[in-house]
């Protein structure tokens, strides 16, 4: 109790130390969430790149605008380091390292494990620290992975430490919604525990929701992004049907969207790109394979999403028959290859995947993004072209994969002759002829 009263009078004076392991697109918003609130916060990150960027208060998160992270860095109220030892002294630590797939489909949770391993190598165990998972998982991890790594030599959660998993919300590129303004999901070990995580987060958000346990709230997560990948898969395969009916699916979905009930539209695409989508359902259908259960709709919506980019680069090739031409031998012009609406983020874009089918099938292929000046695909580095009036009109197919808001599209349509829309980007087809999703 004295222990959990120390940590709550110090998270309320805003006396508390704040460590947060590893510093991307999760890590970096929230540390400065919390030294925007008072707390003296300490970052740790294997990157010395991004770590000397942080220190010169120059962000690498297009979230984060220097201009806000710069002065919280002069003030010395916010600093990176390389190393766990820093942490040493930090009354809370949240954890925000990736948690990718290997290429069996399975959850690699090393990151996981090496962040727990130093910090159990560096914190002074049993003084009534707080440690958050933040990190996408499978349920279940918390409890059996990281609490018996800090629960040794008899100390115990809620009394020696406290224990939470706090799954991230954060959504880059996205304005309506801040750290401060998403409600964030919260359990805990114990009820102690939960009642130390709410009353820290509590402090940076406008609406914590707890949640009966951890493994409650990591399920939680992995159906939120379930969800959007079940739906998008089920919208795919309606653009598939639509196609072979001779349909326009995005006039199909738009109109069952003025529905005011029942209904949540959601639009094809040429596949599922990013952090989350693609990947967080299969950590569950990872964990419910080891229960003896087929996770079906997971894996139905996984193999249609999948076979999206296949998809559209035989509409491609559709396209340039029609016009007389093979992929082979032809210029194709993709614009946007980052996985979604102005980022700069190529992690699992499908525009990727459509290149590489393109260039398999001997298509010339170069692209154009205004947030990706360099991508590298297959072990080789691509550099994003000059988009001209000429580099348009010399282009035997431009395909529109990412439909960023810098484009011009009507300019586009008017200098393109042939256009693959995978977006619904264009309202007015101008000059080119455009075949669509």
């Amino acid at each position: 109790m004295e222990r959990k009263e120390r940590i709550l009078t110090r998270i309320a004076a805003r006396e508390a130390k704040i460590g947060i392991v590893g510093l991307g697109y999760v890590g970096l918003p929230l540390a400065v969430a919390f030294a925007q609130e008072g707390f003296t916060v300490i970052g740790v990150d294997v990157d010395e790149g991004k770590v000397a960027s942080l220190n010169r208060g120059e962000s690498y998160v297009e979230d984060i605008p220097s201009a806000i992270l710069g002065p919280l860095v002069e003030s010395g109220i916010l600093r990176a380091s390389t190393g766990c030892a820093d942490l040493a002294e930090v009354d809370a630590v949240s954890i925000c390292v990736p948690t990718p797939l290997r290429k069996t489909k399975d959850p690699d949770i090393s990151y996981i494990v090496n962040a727990v391993d130093c910090l159990v190598a560096h914190l002074p165990l049993g003084e009534g620290q707080l440690i958050v998972l933040e990190s996408t998982t499978y349920p279940g991890t918390t409890e059996e992975l990281v609490l018996p790594r800090f629960a040794q030599n008899g100390f115990e959660p809620g009394r020696d430490f406290f224990m939470a998993f706090s799954p991230e919300r954060i959504d880059p590129g996205r304005t309506d919604y801040t750290v401060r303004t998403t409600p964030k999901v919260i359990g805990g070990v114990t009820p102690g525990c939960l009642e130390v995580a709410v009353a820290l987060y509590g402090t940076i958000v406008d609406e914590p929701v707890p949640v009966s346990s951890t493994a409650a709230a990591e399920m939680v997560k992995l159906l939120e992004n379930t969800f959007r990948a079940v739906n998008i898969g089920l919208v795919n395969e309606v653009a598939l049907m639509c196609d072979k009916l001779g349909l326009n699916v995005w006039e199909v979905v738009g109109a069952a969207a003025t529905k005011p009930y029942g209904f949540m539209p959601f639009y094809p695409g040429p596949g599922l790109g990013g952090h989350c989508i693609p990947i967080d359902p299969h950590y569950l259908s990872w964990k419910l394979r080891t229960l003896n259960y087929t996770a079906r709709f997971i894996e139905l919506a996984a193999e249609i999403n999948s076979h999206m980019p296949d998809y559209v680069v035989n509409k491609i090739g559709d396209a340039l028959n029609d016009e007389r031409k093979a992929i082979k031998g032809s210029h194709i012009l993709v614009l946007g290859v980052a996985y979604k609406r102005d980022v700069g983020d190529v992690r699992e874009s499908p525009a990727l995947d459509v290149i590489h089918l393109l260039n398999e099938r001997g298509g010339e292929v170069s692209y154009h993004d205004p947030f990706v000046p360099t991508a590298r695909l297959d072990g080789v580095s691509l550099s994003s072209v000059e988009l001209t009036a000429e580099a348009l009109a010399a282009a035997d197919c431009v395909v529109i994969v990412t439909d960023h808001q810098a484009f011009d599209w009507a300019w586009v349509a008017d200098n393109a002759r042939l256009i693959v829309d995978t977006r619904n980007a264009l309202t007015d087809p101008g000059k080119a002829r455009v075949v669509r999703l």
